[in-house]
Parts: C-alpha cells; sequence; structure tokens
C-alpha cells in the first residue's frame, strides 16, 4: 500500500439535511448533483445558488465537494455545460465525476482546477481501458465497474495507477453503468442520462423454448441484492484502493449517516490494523435504513444465484422469523437471529406472492413469541396467513429516532486553521504578532521585566485563547529578547486584531485564487468541411453465419461479425473470403473487458478480419497501433457530441464511429451539422440491446451452479425469452464472456427520418440483426436498399416492416418526445 495516498469515505448527498449527515458521520468528502447533468435527476439535488454557501460549509468541516456531472452531453447542451463548469470552479468545487468524455475534455480546457474523476458510466474495466482514459486527462481518480472483484480490482495495481475509487455500499445496477438502454428503448428515458426508471426491479417471466415458466416466487429475475463490502475494506485497504463510495442520492439523511458511521469506523480500523470495532447494533441499523437484502456484489468473486435470488426488487428490511401458528389479530412466530421484534415495529409477511399483494402491519403489543395486532389499525387478511410463511422487520420507529439525532443532533464543529504565530520585539519597541504575511502590534512598548518575563510558555497560554474563531494555535516561534513583559491585556488585544485582520484577508480573497482558463468550447469542437457527401450504402451486423450469407447475396460490402462464440470468427472471415468481391468482414470486439481477457482481443487478430468493431476502452487501447486494420468505435463509446466524437476520432485513430443509442433524431441532426458527417455510422434498424449484464439468469434460474464452471452452459441449449409486465417478450443472450445481453423483442426502425437525416451528409447506415433466419434477413435488407436507392420512402418502409416483424416496429429511441 503507497501510505501517500490516505483512504478516503465518499458519501451521498441528494440535499442539505443528507450533507450534514454526512459530514456529521465521519464522510471526508460527499458527492451531490446540480438539476442538471447529473445521473440522478429524481433526487432532491442542489441549486446554483446553493453552491457557494455548500462548499464554504464543507470546507469549514474538512469535507470535499465533488459535483456529478455523470450523463452524456448532447450538442445543444455543451455551451451550457460550459457555463456550469466555470460555476463550479468559481464556487470552489473539488472535482467533478464525469461520464462523456468530451465534457472531460471541456472541464480540462476551462476549469483547470477541478479534479477530473472519470465515473463508473464511463465502464471502465480493465487496466488497458484506465490506461487510455488517463492518456487524455492526466486523470485525479478513476471510480471503476461495480462487476469486479478484489482479484480483478487488484490486476490494475491499485496502490500505483491512477487512484481508484470503489462502491462498497449500496443499490447496485444489474447493467453496466454507462451501458444500460433499457429506460431510453422502452421509454425514451436514458440511464444515460439520469432518467432511469428502474426497469430492472420489475418483475419478469421466464420463457424457455416457447414455454413459460413456473418460477414459485422468483419473480425478480434481474434484480439484484444491494451491496454491503464492509467486512471487504480492510482487504480494499491493502491493495491501495483510495476511495470508499457509497451509493444513495435518493435516499434519506437517516441512511447516510447510519451507512457513513459504519464505514468510517472499518476504514479507521482497517488503517489502524486492528481488529472491527463495528457494534452489531450499528450492522443492524445499517441494513434497517436500507436494503433489498445485503450482499458483497461482485467483490467477493462470481456467485450468480447469491447475488440476484428473484424474489423481491424493493427495500425488503431484516428477516426476524417465521409464523408458527396464527389466529385473527394475532400469530406466533419462530424467531431467527438476534433481531427481536416490540411494539410499534412494522412487519411484512412473505408468503412468495405477487408483491404488489403482500401484507404487513404495525406490532401493536409483544407477548414473549406472540404478537398481537389492532383491530382498528391492522388491514391483515388472516385467512391468507399461514405457518411456514416468513416476517421480515421492514421498521423501528426507536431506531428510526435513533439515527435522525446521528445528524439532527450532531454539533458541527468547523476544522480550525492551526496558526503559526511569530512573536518579536526588544526593549522599547512593541511586541509584533505575524502569520501569514498579516502583523498586529501593541499599542504599549516592552519593558524590562523584574518578575515573570513573557516566556515561551507564557505566550502559548494567552496567544492559544482563540475560542470561537476559526483557527487554532498551531506554533509559537518567539523570537522576543530574553527577559521583557507587556501588560496581559495588550497581549490580548493584539492577538483579537491578528485574528480579525485574518478573517478580514479571507473573505477578501475569491472562493478561488487561479485565473480561470481563457479557453472556451470553440477551442475542444471539430471543424466541418465543406464538401459532397458520398453515395449512401447500407452494412449489416450478423450475429449467425447465414446472416452473413444472406448479406452477401444481397451485394452489402462491409459485414459485421458479432458472434456468441468467437471461436468462430475465423468461419465468417472465411465465408466472405471465399465469396470474392468488394466485400469486407469485420469481427466484434466484447461489450465488456475485463482485467486479463486480452486474449479476446488476440483471437479477433489471428482471425485476419479487414477490420474491428470496437466496444470498449481497452479495445480501444489495444488497437491504437493496428494501422492495418480498419477500426470502427460502435454505439457503446457512447458518442454523443462531437467534442467526444474529435477525441475519440484523433486520439483514439478510429476511422469511423457509430453514432449513440441515445441520441434522437434531432439531436443526431445537430451533431452531424458540426461535426464533419464522414467520420460516422447510424444503426438504421435494430432490436435494441437493452440489458447487459455480468448477471447470468441462465446460470441463476437454470442452472444449480454459480457460474460458467459449473452451469451446465444452458445457453447453449435453449432459447430464452423475458416477458414483461405487458407481455412483450425480450430475447436474451449469453456472449463469450458468460456476459447477457437483454435485448428488445420488437426491432427499432429509422426509416422514416433516413431523408431528414441524409440531407445531413450522412452516408453510412447500419441494420443490425438478432435471431433473424436467411430470408428475414434478406428481405429486410433489400427493403432497406430500395430506400437508400429512393425506390421507396421512408413511411413505405416503415409499414412494410411493421407487416414483415412479428411484432411489429417502434421508432424507440430516435422519436423527439413531445
Amino acid at each position: 500500500m503507497n501510505n501517500d495516498r490516505t483512504p478516503e469515505l465518499l458519501s451521498p448527498a441528494g440535499n442539505w439535511d443528507c450533507a450534514r449527515a454526512a459530514v456529521a458521520n465521519g464522510a471526508d468528502a460527499i458527492f451531490f448533483g446540480l438539476s442538471r447533468f447529473n445521473a440522478r435527476l429524481r433526487a432532491d439535488n442542489f441549486t446554483d445558488e446553493d453552491l457557494p454557501e455548500l462548499m464554504n460549509f464543507l470546507h469549514a468541516h474538512g469535507v470535499k465537494g465533488f459535483v456529478t456531472m455523470n450523463t452524456l452531453i448532447f450538442t445543444s447542451e455543451l455551451e451550457d455545460a460550459e457555463v456550469q463548469l466555470r460555476l463550479l470552479e468559481r464556487s470552489g468545487v473539488d472535482a467533478i465525476i464525469v461520464q462523456d468524455l468530451g465534457l472531460a475534455m471541456l472541464c480540462r480546457a476551462v476549469a483547470p482546477s477541478i479534479e477530473i474523476h472519470a465515473s463508473t458510466q464511463m465502464t471502465i474495466t480493465s487496466p488497458e481501458g484506465l490506461e487510455f482514459i488517463d492518456s487524455l486527462y492526466k486523470l485525479d481518480r478513476a471510480v471503476l465497474s461495480r462487476e469486479l472483484s478484489l482479484v480483478e480490482i487488484n490486476k490494475f495495481n491499485p496502490s500505483e495507477c491512477v487512484p481508484l475509487e470503489v462502491f462498497v455500499h449500496g443499490a447496485l445496477c444489474v447493467a453496466y453503468s454507462g451501458q444500460c438502454l433499457t429506460s431510453e428503448s422502452l421509454g425514451q428515458r436514458s440511464a444515460n442520462r439520469g432518467e432511469c426508471a428502474q426497469a430492472c426491479r420489475m418483475p419478469y417471466e421466464l420463457v424457455i423454448d416457447g414455454e413459460i415458466q413456473d418460477m414459485g416466487e422468483k419473480r425478480y429475475l434481474l434484480s439484484p441484492q444491494d451491496l454491503a463490502a464492509v467486512d471487504l475494506v480492510p482487504d480494499l485497504v491493502n491493495q491501495g484502493v483510495v476511495s470508499y463510495k457509497i451509493e444513495g442520492r435518493l435516499k434519506t439523511p437517516e441512511y447516510v449517516a447510519a451507512v457513513t458511521r459504519v464505514y468510517r469506523k472499518a476504514i479507521d480500523d482497517a488503517v489502524a490494523q486492528r481488529d472491527s470495532t463495528i457494534t452489531d447494533h450499528e450492522r443492524y441499523a445499517m441494513e434497517m435504513t436500507f436494503s433489498r437484502g445485503l450482499s458483497t456484489g461482485w467483490l467477493a468473486g462470481t456467485d450468480h444465484p447469491y447475488l440476484t435470488h428473484g424474489k423481491y426488487g424493493k427495500k425488503r428490511g431484516i428477516r426476524v422469523g417465521t409464523v408458527e401458528n396464527c389466529g385473527p389479530g394475532w400469530i406466533v412466530f419462530n424467531q431467527e437471529g438476534n433481531v427481536g421484534l416490540k411494539a410499534g415495529d412494522g412487519i411484512v409477511f412473505d408468503a412468495g406472492e405477487n408483491r404488489d399483494l403482500e401484507q404487513g402491519s404495525r406490532i401493536w403489543t409483544v407477548e414473549g413469541t406472540v404478537l398481537n395486532f389492532s383491530n382498528k389499525h391492522c388491514r391483515i387478511n388472516w385467512d391468507r396467513i399461514r405457518p411456514g410463511i416468513e416476517i421480515y422487520k421492514t421498521d423501528d420507529p426507536k431506531l428510526n429516532s435513533e439515527v435522525k439525532a446521528l445528524w439532527k443532533n450532531a454539533k458541527l464543529e468547523p476544522v480550525k486553521s492551526g496558526l503559526k504565530i511569530t512573536v518579536t520585539g526588544s526593549e522599547g519597541t512593541p511586541l509584533s504578532l505575524e502569520s501569514n504575511g498579516l502583523t498586529a502590534s501593541t499599542s504599549e512598548l516592552l519593558q524590562s521585566a523584574e518578575n515573570r518575563p513573557l516566556t515561551t510558555d507564557s505566550l502559548t497560554a494567552q496567544l492559544g485563547r482563540l475560542g470561537n474563531t476559526a483557527y487554532s494555535l498551531g506554533s509559537i516561534d518567539n523570537k522576543l529578547e530574553d527577559g521583557l513583559i507587556i501588560p496581559v491585556s495588550a497581549l490580548n488585544r493584539t492577538r483579537r486584531a491578528l485574528v480579525e485582520k485574518l478573517d478580514q484577508h479571507a473573505e477578501a480573497q475569491p472562493i478561488i485564487d487561479k485565473a480561470i482558463s481563457k479557453l472556451t468550447l470553440s477551442d475542444i469542437m471539430p471543424t466541418k468541411p465543406e464538401s459532397e457527401p458520398a453515395p449512401a450504402e447500407l452494412s449489416t451486423l450478423a450475429r449467425h453465419p447465414h446472416q452473413i450469407e444472406a448479406a452477401l447475396e444481397a451485394g452489402i460490402n462491409r459485414i459485421y461479425a458479432d458472434f456468441e462464440d468467437i471461436r468462430r470468427y475465423k468461419e465468417a472471415v472465411e465465408i466472405v473470403r471465399s465469396a470474392g468481391g468488394d466485400a469486407t468482414i469485420h469481427l466484434a470486439t466484447p461489450r465488456i473487458q475485463k482485467p486479463q481477457e486480452t486474449g479476446y482481443f488476440k483471437f479477433i487478430d489471428k482471425a485476419e478480419p479487414d477490420g474491428v468493431l470496437i466496444r470498449n476502452l481497452g479495445a480501444v487501447r489495444y488497437f491504437e497501433d493496428h494501422d492495418g486494420l480498419y477500426r470502427t468505435g460502435d454505439f457503446s463509446l457512447n458518442c454523443a457530441n462531437p467534442a467526444t466524437a474529435k477525441i475519440l476520432k484523433e486520439r483514439a485513430s478510429l476511422d469511423h464511429l457509430t453514432l449513440s443509442y441515445d441520441l434522437n433524431v434531432q439531436q443526431l441532426i445537430d451533431m452531424l451539422d458540426q461535426a464533419p458527417s464522414e467520420w460516422f455510422e447510424l444503426t438504421l434498424h435494430q432490436h435494441m440491446p437493452m440489458f447487459h449484464m455480468e448477471h447470468c439468469v441462465f446460470c441463476t434460474f437454470m442452472s444449480t451452479g454459480t457460474s460458467y464452471k459449473d452451469c451446465g452452459r444452458p445457453c447453449e441449449k435453449h432459447k430464452v425469452q423475458l416477458r414483461d409486465r405487458v407481455g412483450q417478450l425480450h430475447t436474451l443472450a449469453a456472449d463469450v464472456g458468460c456476459r447477457n445481453t437483454l435485448f428488445n423483442g420488437r426491432a427499432q426502425t429509422g426509416a422514416r427520418f433516413y431523408d431528414e437525416v441524409r440531407a445531413t451528409g450522412l452516408s453510412r447506415y447500419r441494420i443490425d440483426f438478432l435471431d433473424e433466419d436467411k430470408e428475414s434477413t434478406l428481405l429486410t435488407l433489400q427493403a432497406y436498399q430500395q430506400l437508400i436507392e429512393k425506390k421507396t420512402d421512408g413511411h413505405m418502409l416503415w409499414q412494410d416492416l411493421g407487416i414483415m416483424e412479428k411484432l411489429g416496429v417502434t421508432e424507440g429511441t430516435l422519436e423527439v418526445k413531445s
């Protein structure tokens, strides 16, 4: 461990009360959002007007403030983002947590005093990906993806690389942060824009080979338990991880207080190399304030059923036992564990039923193991309560009051500046006090002392009386001549005069002491040249060999292969090469690359394709010196504005870029109006890849195993779909890393927007296939060829596709919200 990197506890703050709760319970820093550009728009958030007061409050208490600007930034928002960055710098904000590559570069240009922390939304999953991002900005910190284990984190060499931040507590997203398109695809509420609709917390049915499976009480197939890595903190400290992050900007101040308190102890204990001092009661408080069940997430390694048991998706509390016997208004329960029940506590009965229909109540009285309920206030249908049903404690009013006091009644003492005071003077001159370049002197003159002359000890006693000021006495440099004296009252008046000067000087200083950069947004934007648009052309992404064959028959000249089994990539190359002609074959990398997974890239190299479709930052790094290979950046690189495009084109040396799937058609046009159209390709037709997950549904709910090592690979034997609450079926697929993608069951088309987009000069258009047979693939390609050859129009094609596709089509993310 590098001893120069002191571990930091980072707590969430959705509002002022949460900020106070974090500070009162030991946070070293808080993270918070403003009304725009943050991934928790449903939190209360702070206003621009709050910033100076908030930062003064934090800094007065020795706490740092980090602002979340962790969303993608659209072209029309870049100017507003620049304004916000300059405001943050003026307000003394310590760092921004950022997702968008262009925004990070803008921050370096216009607000250079602000630290840049790469958000978990950047999907940093490998040392290679971190190296690439650090080469762009010289990062101050990187927040790693939550899917990494302790072993994988150690591969980053945390004590030596860019300072690392790891989530240690709170809700887990089932999808990789920065790679979830579910809310955008289903409801135009992008998780990359702070509008997540939490589709992962909804119930789903499992459909295997067309048959709906009876899953019993397991309905929440994509809802992980919450993360609680408190017992793994010593391992992370020993590895050299710098920052320990608690999730929860949508949570209460009680949650912030209870959880911060526990992790403060955990970090301090780990640094001191002592046994844990966290009490059982503190752990109980941590879990009761909010949990969906607690787990160590991915940090302890892969155990799919442990992480996502499927039984519930909302706050649950703590299991306390089961029903032994019951009757109207009472139950006898079998207590489990050491968490008891008392009058006033809230409970819920878990009968394995629909969670919207489950029953609960507050306890009226407790008589041993008998719980009685008020006939007046209880709404329980006792005919539905039976022995064996599980009981969860969901609320503890006494604990609530206790935890509220942790922040409500806390006396927050500002951190005082330790003053170094130099004392000078000689007989017949004033006594002078100097600190931080400011001086105050007595009006009285120093005299020879007959007894009790001034000494360093007596000066310390008087000058240390700093009371309610913002200062404490750090040290005295006594340069007085020996044997002198002056009245104590004169010394005290001079001390007060010095403090007043120090205060006036502090108030006169700007919040930051650095000149605002003279660079502007235009300095990082690309230049759009005047040029004639190239002829429109179609490319195809195939996930099966027969789709490649169909693409060749249709005369498609750019073919991307994205096979689950990358060992078949050589077959894809051979199919294209053996066909002769002008077609080129480009192989897709996995969406995610973890430590020690560069073998996937080497496999692509050995297949000798014409190009590679790059889907993650590690692949950007790996292929950046492959000059003979055509490099296309895929949608997962989140290219949503011209500044990001310029970085990926010029710094990552990509030949062209797939436009972000978060853009609607107007946002696409805004971007194409300010960047060279030849840089880009638009996916015009696809089944949107919604969830991309480390969580394996196949392993969890179709095997008795815990990982790919013992699951039996059901993904290779069955067609699996998830059926949502409205009856829509969505296709589930696994990739080479056993990561799951859930694809939207309805195809998305931009056919009706084609003419509008084409008018910008964009010439490349891509058609992605999922599990279509060869005939359907060929018919779809021919239909889009009719469009770009102007033999049909977008509206007619849209109608035809609605007939061709079994479930119809949607305009999905491309449609402009009214």
